[in-house]
């Protein structure tokens, strides 16, 4: 490891920052670095200018991609090398507003069904039921499961919080039909099946696909999707949004206001009213 590299690694955990961080700001100096094909400390303001101009015509990257080469590079040269560089600050990096895909109940049971691994089921349906991102999901432990006052405790969110999520008790049935059967090892509620870490990210996205597509579910949708429906359902049940900002772990209500736009309640009501206002003399 060169001393650079290190240097950076130690400063990232300095500032307290997630291990996926790291690993996504190091990779957008390495892919700087194999760009121009030398060490990145020696690299101008120019090379920097010409190498975002490259991301964004040549490769044209998505924005997500633009913003974690922005900030990685940025942090190496403003936080390792002690410098500043004018061309950062020119990068753009505006995402387009989509709205997320969701799933109805019935397909998200569709789907679930289809999941023939028990471990692998047994983990999407505890994120579905209790709202979680695939990384609070697969990593839960053991001891994060509360029977008694049927609740999960959610370390390091998003942002680094801790939160409290109602344990459905569905997903509890489910769980301890898995744990007699399985007995994970701990730490880990969903282990690998050596033990030691959870299991991979990937293994779950390739098991929500697998069933996606058995399931016949003509939808455009991954894991997270399983969280975006559990939060348009609960605004279809009536649930106020600042507890549903609660559970899903949000900064600010703007992010939560999204689901409204997405529940079919709504949107008949917003037809009914607008064909009421056509009907009229």
């Amino acid at each position: 490891m060169s001393q650079l590299r290190r240097r950076m690694i130690e400063n990232m955990q300095l500032r307290g920052y997630a291990k996926s961080t790291q690993q996504s700001y190091l990779w957008a100096v390495e892919s700087l670095s194999r760009h121009y094909g030398r060490a990145p400390d020696r690299l101008g303001d120019e090379d920097l200018r010409q190498y975002f101009l490259h991301l964004i015509n040549a490769k044209q990257v998505a924005a997500s991609t633009l913003q974690i080469q922005r900030y990685g590079i940025q942090f190496f040269f403003e936080r390792v090398l002690g410098r500043t560089w004018p061309a950062l600050d020119l990068v753009c990096h505006k995402r387009r507003k989509k709205l997320p895909v969701v799933l109805s109940r019935q397909e998200v049971q569709r789907v679930l069904r289809c999941v023939h691994s028990l471990r692998q089921r047994a983990c999407l349906m505890v994120i579905y039921g209790c709202g979680l991102r695939l990384s609070e999901g697969r990593c839960l432990q053991i001891r994060d499961i509360d029977s008694d006052r049927m609740q999960v405790h959610v370390r390091g969110g998003k942002g680094g919080k801790d939160r409290y999520v109602p344990l459905p008790s569905r997903c509890l049935d489910l769980l301890r039909v898995y744990w007699s059967r399985e007995r994970p090892p701990r730490p880990w509620l969903f282990p690998v099946r050596q033990g030691g870490r959870p299991i991979d990210s990937g293994t779950v996205q390739k098991a929500f696909r697998g069933a996606l597509r058995e399931s016949r579910v003509n939808k455009a949708a991954s894991v997270h999707t399983l969280r975006h429906s559990y939060a348009t359902h609960l605004v279809e049940a009536g649930l106020a949004l600042h507890l549903i900002q609660q559970l899903l772990g949000h900064k600010s209500p703007t992010t939560t206001v999204i689901y409204t736009h997405l529940t079919q309640k709504i949107k008949g009501d917003v037809c009914a009213a607008v064909n009421d206002l056509m009907d009229q003399p």
